[in-house]
């Protein structure tokens, strides 16, 4: 994997490289699922925390909950839970424009003020596509794609998952810059893409040839 690759993962559309990890511990919460899916998906959380690196907690001593995974079946949904709207001020125009888009899933990130995340909203509209893919590749995917702050382009050609031996597991190359990302020695938050070649040096470091 060389370093324009890893570039590419967080180069957004306009052109703009954008990396930003966790700034503090993750606290999920689950909405829309029974307790078996429940437990899968803060597996998923919990195998990915583990494989950054990082923390999970019970409660975030600002937001309570900072990773909140919402599975619902229309995106109307929205509208009708309880104090969503306060978390999420863009919400009446979001719903317009993931409708006029016939999307599955949004991710959206809060921000702390050094710029690493503090919390993330997860939405998943479960329609025909998304219904029959199991409950662990969903949550996992999902979970991937939000612990850094990927360019909005980063899976357009190759998802976060890949098959292996007949199982689903994390993409190699996700998985590896996920672990480097998280280097104690980065940077939470960069804006200059040399950022991309100290993400690649560490993964050549982790997996020499």
């Amino acid at each position: 994997m060389d370093h324009a690759f890893v570039e590419r993962q967080f180069t957004r559309l306009d052109g703009s490289y954008l990396f930003a990890r966790w700034g503090r511990p993750i606290a999920p919460v689950v909405f829309g699922v029974d307790d078996k899916t429940l437990e899968i998906v803060k597996g998923a959380v919990e195998a990915v925390v583990v494989l950054a690196g990082h923390r999970m907690t019970e409660m975030d001593p600002e937001l309570g909950v900072n990773l909140l995974f919402f599975f619902i079946r229309d995106w109307d949904e929205l509208s009708a839970t309880p104090d969503l709207d306060r978390l999420v001020p863009e919400l009446p125009e979001l719903i317009v424009r993931l409708k006029a888009a016939e999307a599955n899933q949004y991710r959206a990130f809060r921000f702390d003020e050094g710029g690493a995340i503090k919390a993330a909203f997860v939405f998943v509209r479960m329609d025909n596509a998304l219904a029959i893919v199991p409950a662990e590749d969903l949550a996992l995917a999902q979970v991937a794609q939000t612990i850094l702050l990927w360019s909005d382009a980063a899976f357009t050609d190759t998802g976060p998952l890949a098959e292996v031996g007949g199982n689903v597991i994390l993409n190699p190359d996700v998985a590896a810059i996920i672990r480097a990302g998280y280097d104690p020695t980065l940077p939470a938050v960069a804006q200059d893409p040399s950022h991309a070649l100290r993400l690649a040096a560490r993964i050549s470091m982790a997996n020499p040839v």
